[in-house]
């Protein structure tokens, strides 16, 4: 997606160690009007994968989750990393490593908000490890869910993520695929 690609060359910043900072349009400022054209592009990637439900994790994932949800007519679960008091004793979690918190964090889903059966496409903001959509495909599998795609706003082919993912055997497909971050220079795929 250009608009995605000129915002990273941008306003994207290489903070080393395979870190890319996007806070002012995704990360922690949301700029609505891209993750709406976000939201569109992922609608029309996934129209025919039939999804029931999307999935995401909490935080950064939300904003392109939501707007897909709305362009195709699903509603969103994402994964909290905390319990609220309001969640049920008995919830779906799982663990998985995260690179720029720098610890491992809780995935955490309401057994109400994703039951067997569901159809469950996956829309996240980085593709990079994998481990977060990993943690999110277990999250699926084990309400009985079936993930039948993932979407991300950038990967980081230089990372091993869509290797991970690829023995799922669902579409994946990401907006703005980097392939290096040599100092200044971010380039894409």
């Amino acid at each position: 997606m250009q608009a995605l690609k000129d915002r990273i060359l941008k306003e994207g910043v290489n903070l080393g160690d395979g870190i890319l900072k996007v806070d002012s349009f995704v990360n922690h400022q949301v700029d609505p009007a891209l993750m709406n054209e976000a939201g569109l592009e992922f609608a029309r990637l996934f129209e025919d994968v039939g999804a029931t439900k999307i999935l995401t994790a909490e935080i950064s994932g939300i904003a392109p989750a939501v707007y897909t949800g709305l362009h195709m007519g699903l509603p969103v679960v994402y994964a909290r990393k905390r319990k609220p008091i309001t969640m049920p004793d008995q919830v779906l979690l799982t663990l998985a490593p995260s690179h720029t918190k720098g610890r491992t964090v809780e995935l955490i889903v309401s057994p109400e908000f994703l039951a067997g059966g569901e159809r469950v496409l996956i829309i996240d903001d980085f593709l990079a490890s994998g481990a977060t959509i990993m943690g999110l495909v277990r999250l699926a599998e084990s309400a009985g869910a079936i993930v039948v795609g993932i979407g991300t706003l950038i990967e980081k082919s230089f990372e091993s993520g869509r290797e991970i993912l690829e023995v799922l055997g669902v579409p994946i497909l990401s907006l703005a695929a980097v392939k290096s971050m040599e100092g200044d220079e971010i380039l894409f795929v």
